[in-house]
């Protein structure tokens, strides 16, 4: 009788995948030793496999040239990293070392701009395609750069004020993009996006503020789509009123060659994750060029802003199940050593999927749980509503300790979390290490960040951690041990 974990696996999905593999009924991560892993650095563990990052970003321009030349495309394609995904000097190191190109959000990424630019990873040559709504702070950093030499930054419009601001700063020349306020899909309680000039004021904007004024020069359309791209009816409805916008500004704009098609792509959340990236691509720049053709005009530039994309699928974050509660007939309550609110939080705000699987004892039964975390917060868990459907996992044996991985966890969820920051309930932030290969292929491993303390902890809250020694010291004593 088929009753053990692999069993389901194997009922259930095309199993092992090119990341996911079996090593004596324990888990590998592209060929990572995961329980090594543990019984190295303990857990919880979150880690980053670096050379994905990599392995995605070739694989999205090896999918470009593909339609490019499938589609005898003009013009060229510059890939963007969106520093918001990870902005951590590991991430962009890797990255940038691709022949990639950033977009920034707000001014302390062009601080980070500046530094990578002096230690020689980022040249003249790299785009930065700042984005956002700009307070005085990003506005100054974006002219110092600018009034430094660099003409590879686009300035990306997102309001009616924003020229008045950079021509009162910036000395000479420079170039400017202009992001559409695209429409949001049915189900969002708003039809427009906060970020942006809508649809029918782009050209009539060009000629109150830009076509006359000789600092500025006008290269790029911006178009985001918040929901990411998809092969949906709402998607390619969207992308061709961009088209019909780009085609009016060309027309009036010579100098406009660029479209920014931001809005990522999707990542893989489960095993059963399906999407063809290939066909989307080549459906893109299809359909871009089949527009510019019937309009008799040049075809654009492409840039795409990946960030989920380039760096998601690099991380992950290991745990142990620390106990089961049984809570009532049906519901077994698997409690693992962290929790999901600090350490995965797009899990508790916005019911996002990851891929999650044991890590060991896949020769074992299975039976059906929920997840809860270490915070006593009743949103501290992670169910089907988060998962593709309900939770099986090897069963509980107090003395049989089980782990578990979440996959595909490198996005955003450091940044949201608040990374050396203060966390719920003051559940400390997780050991944190860095995995690449040498140039043999032989997997490497550092420390990038320890656990938190409380001295670090209480620090952060104004108190006096001399205090709390004085109080360790007395611990120590025999008198204050229970006897």
């Amino acid at each position: 009788m088929k009753t053990k974990y692999l069993d389901l696996i194997d009922q259930t999905f095309n199993f092992p995948q090119e990341e996911f593999t079996l090593n004596t009924n324990q888990l590998n991560f592209h060929g990572i030793d995961l329980m090594a892993l543990i019984q190295q650095y303990g857990s919880p563990l979150k880690f980053t496999y670096l050379p994905k990052i990599s392995d995605n970003i070739n694989r999205a321009k090896g999918w470009f040239a593909d339609a490019f030349k499938k589609h005898n495309y003009g013009g060229k394609y510059h890939y963007c990293y969106c520093t918001k995904s990870a902005h951590f000097k590991h991430i962009l190191n890797t990255a940038l070392e691709n022949d990639i190109h950033i977009e920034t959000s707000s001014a302390f990424d062009l601080d980070i701009v500046v530094n990578l630019k002096a230690k020689g990873k980022i040249t003249d040559n790299t785009y930065i395609i700042s984005n956002g709504f700009k307070r005085d702070q990003y506005v100054q950093n974006l002219a110092r750069l600018l009034n430094t030499g660099h003409k590879n930054c686009i300035v990306v419009i997102d309001n009616y004020e924003e020229i008045k601001l950079f021509d009162q700063v910036v000395d000479g020349n420079y170039n400017v993009g202009i992001r559409i306020a695209s429409e949001e899909e049915p189900k969002f309680e708003f039809y427009t996006s906060r970020l942006g000039i809508g649809y029918k004021n782009i050209v009539p904007f060009y000629h109150s503020e830009i076509k006359n004024n000789p600092k500025v020069t006008l290269k790029m359309l911006h178009f985001f789509i918040n929901t990411g791209i998809r092969d949906t009816a709402y998607y390619w409805n969207e992308l061709l009123k961009c088209m019909k916008v780009y085609v009016q500004l060309k027309k009036e704009c010579p100098s406009l060659d660029s479209l920014n098609i931001g809005g990522g792509f999707p990542i893989k959340n489960s095993l059963a994750f399906e999407y063809d990236y290939s066909y989307m691509v080549s459906e893109i720049i299809g359909q871009i060029k089949q527009v510019c053709n019937e309009n008799n005009i040049d075809v654009p530039n492409i840039f795409t802003e990946f960030g989920s994309f380039t760096v998601g699928e690099s991380g992950g974050a290991l745990y142990e199940v620390l106990y089961q509660k049984q809570q009532n007939d049906r519901e077994k309550w698997n409690m693992i050593n962290s929790s999901f609110i600090t350490t995965l939080p797009d899990s508790w705000a916005i019911n996002k999927r990851f891929v999650m699987l044991p890590i060991n004892r896949w020769d074992q039964e299975y039976e059906r749980v929920l997840l809860g975390g270490l915070t006593c917060d009743s949103d501290d868990y992670y169910n089907s509503e988060q998962h593709m459907n309900a939770i099986y996992l090897p069963k509980y044996n107090k003395d049989k300790p089980l782990y578990i991985g979440f996959f595909n966890t490198g996005a955003y969820q450091e940044t949201i979390g608040g990374f050396g920051g203060l966390q719920h309930c003051l559940i400390p932030a997780p050991k944190h290490i860095l995995i690449d290969r040498d140039e043999n292929g032989k997997l490497t491993t550092s420390v990038f960040s320890q656990e938190q303390t409380s001295e670090q902890l209480l620090s952060l809250l104004g108190y006096d951690y001399s205090i709390n020694s004085s109080l360790a010291e007395v611990k120590n004593k025999s008198i204050y041990k229970v006897q």
